[in-house]
């Protein structure tokens, strides 16, 4: 890679860094307008948009990119018009920015208030996700943050065409175009040049797989907030309903297995496996679901493939999933504290005290109790789009929605006052 894309890369940020401030003090009504502007631009421009991505989808479909991925990949009509409704339904969002978080009169008078107050320029790199060009775009602007976009070169066209849209649909708004912008290049070189742009970029946030997010998070000189893989488990108690907890493993393994919110284990207390896992299994089975499981699980199918330590940690975003029976509550959250990435785990429960109990010792960014994983998402939550799942333990952590895309600051008043 050449130098001049390096200084094409850090031109991109110096320009995000002047847009920053220029959208940091607009009021929340500015904000929205070019939201709206936006969106109606996608809708207004849906074929343009299309046409960039099926060059994309046949381009991986060529190369031979797996189901799954194409899955995500793609763009159609409804997939585009609810990326739209995403944008329109930040617009309708509470504007974090300004928002006093304490605020008190110290004992010698002066005023003190901690405000939310934007990030700055956040760069975002991500996979084959068009849908995250906008939500992050949308997210960014509505906290008063300019974002320097990095997908992937599997999404190139289609990314450009969105970026190209919302650009255009900025310049009849006071909000500057250089808000959003794509970061130039295809290869690995750009995305380090931006890892290295520490001064410009204020935070980094990676989202997509392990090694993407591993790379970004060890060789990035800027701030990262670390997104993670979702290897989400539902856990089966032994005073379940067998009947509940069926449609919840179906929901959360086959609803949108492509997805980092989707179950990749099941664990069944033994008491009621009896019960459960030989319905399990054939539903799994007519759902065209592949379960990995132990000797315990397997003792009551022949299609179980054998799980190995791998398949537990495994992230399979396809129609696979890991299995297990376990003989107590506290052995499912051993199970899931070794194995698990920390995203979304799930019990389903008659019992109050299991469910207090296992809410209590996991330690993953969401726990659901008799609902399913999917919900772990930034609009189901009602944040809106999100800009990521984050299972880190630092500034924000699981679907990180507007307060998360903010820092804070302090501002104190007095009347001359003066330290002794």
């Amino acid at each position: 890679m050449s130098e001049g894309t390096r200084e094409q890369v850090l031109e991109v940020a110096a320009r995000g860094r002047a847009a920053a401030a220029d959208l940091a003090p607009l009021p929340r009504g500015v904000k929205d307008a070019a939201l709206h502007a936006v969106a109606d631009a996608l809708t207004a421009r849906a074929a343009e948009i299309l046409a960039a991505n099926s060059v994309d989808v046949e381009r991986a479909r060529d190369n031979g990119t797996e189901d799954y991925m194409l899955d995500r990949l793609s763009l159609n009509g409804e997939r585009l018009d609810a990326i739209a409704a995403a944008v329109r339904s930040v617009a309708q969002l509470p504007d974090p920015v300004g928002e006093v978080v304490r605020g008190y009169t110290l004992p010698n008078g002066l005023e003190l208030r901690q405000l939310r107050v934007p990030l700055g320029v956040v760069g975002i790199i991500y996979e084959g996700r068009p849908n995250v060009t906008v939500d992050a775009a949308a997210l960014t602007l509505k906290s008063g943050n300019a974002v320097l976009l990095r997908g992937s070169s599997s999404a190139y066209d289609s990314n450009t065409a969105l970026v190209n849209v919302m650009r255009d649909a900025l310049q009849g708004t006071p909000v500057p175009a250089d808000a959003i912008q794509l970061v130039p290049g295809r290869d690995r070189e750009s995305v380090k040049h931006l890892m290295r742009a520490r001064g410009l970029v204020d935070v980094l946030i990676p989202r997509g797989g392990a090694s993407l997010i591993n790379s970004v998070v060890e060789e990035s000189t800027v701030p990262v907030i670390e997104t993670g893989v979702g290897n989400c488990a539902v856990y089966v108690d032994a005073s379940a309903d067998v009947d509940m907890a069926l449609r919840i493993l179906l929901n959360a393994k086959t609803q949108r297995p492509s997805v980092c919110n989707a179950a990749e284990t099941f664990l069944v207390h033994a008491d009621v496996a009896d019960a459960f896992v030989p319905r399990a299994l054939e539903a799994l089975k007519d759902k065209g679901v592949t379960v990995h499981g132990d000797e315990r699980i397997a003792a009551y199918s022949g299609d179980v493939v054998p799980a190995t330590v791998e398949d537990y940690r495994t992230e399979y975003l396809s129609l696979d999933i890991a299995a297990a029976v376990v003989d107590s509550l506290d052995e499912a959250v051993a199970h899931i504290r070794a194995y698990g990435s920390g995203h979304t785990e799930a019990i389903v429960t008659t019992s109050q005290a299991a469910a207090r109990r296992f809410t209590a010792l996991v330690d993953s960014a969401a726990v659901a109790v008799n609902a399913s994983t999917r919900f772990t998402d930034g609009e189901e939550f009602g944040f809106g789009a999100e800009i990521g799942i984050s299972t880190q333990k630092l500034h924000a952590r699981g679907p990180m929605g507007l307060p998360e895309l903010t820092s804070t600051k302090y501002v104190f008043t007095g009347e001359g006052h003066l330290r002794g």
